[in-house]
């Protein structure tokens, strides 16, 4: 009984320590973390002790509908009181005061086509040729486009920007490295949501770049897990 009870603890040290909540491989082949919505259903799995290791070996993130990216951390994702859109501008801003806010510089820079104005004071486009950074679509009526903020607003005011002079909020709202004229439709299911909560239908690593050189040139820190998170979201999508 003695040897035996041994070899149980020798082969209990042999085996892989896995942490009290292990990734979960599935059949599907999706990793999941504690954080995963479908965690308590998989059943089935083969455990892993980080994220990173599933993914390495073959699994892949979850997706929840079209463009979602990988799963949300509740604690990473704590709003602090107090976000308001007033706080980076009254809306668009017409910063060299030419009568065009920056909604309509931006659709006039990025057309691919001459565009046409409201009236002849050209101050807001109404028609053009605009293609769709999340899509690859084409679009010529300016009202089905949105001006998306790569890094949201509250987004930014969740991570640090409430700390900002309100200067520098304003110039974060209408910063043209921040901004991609895109559906309306994909625009608003963005919402708010990171690197970890959502992604495009297509171009994904090139927006994962945007984002994170946006986020970086602000100064706009990660928590420990977002950073896992967003490494494991750019080693899936842009072949890290």
């Amino acid at each position: 009984m003695r040897y035996l009870t041994h070899g149980l603890v020798v082969a209990a040290l042999a085996l892989p320590v896995l942490a009290a909540q292990p990734v979960k491989l599935s059949s599907s082949g999706i990793c999941h973390d504690s954080q995963s919505p479908y965690y308590p259903r998989v059943k089935h799995y083969q455990p892993y002790s980080t994220l990173e290791q599933c993914l390495s070996d073959g699994g892949r993130l979850p997706k929840t509908s079209r463009g979602a990216g990988a799963t949300t951390n509740a604690a990473s994702t704590q709003k602090k009181p107090g976000y308001r859109r007033e706080l980076f501008g009254d809306g668009w801003a017409d910063q060299d005061g030419d009568c065009q806010t920056t909604r309509h510089e931006l659709l006039a820079a990025l057309s691919t086509v001459p565009v046409q104005y409201k009236s002849h004071r050209q101050c807001k486009v109404v028609r053009g040729r605009w293609v769709s950074s999340f899509t690859g679509d084409i679009h010529v009526q300016a009202s089905a486009m949105d001006i998306d903020h790569v890094v949201p607003l509250a987004w930014a005011y969740h991570h640090g920007a409430d700390a900002w002079p309100y200067s520098t909020r304003v110039e974060f709202g209408n910063d043209p490295a921040n901004l991609l004229p895109v559906e309306r439709s994909l625009n608003r299911a963005k919402g708010a949501k990171g690197l970890n909560e959502w992604l495009p239908p297509t171009n994904e690593c090139q927006y994962i770049t945007r984002f994170e050189r946006v986020r970086i040139s602000y100064g706009l820190p990660l928590s420990s897990t977002e950073q896992r998170h967003y490494a494991a979201v750019k080693r899936q999508h842009c072949n890290l």
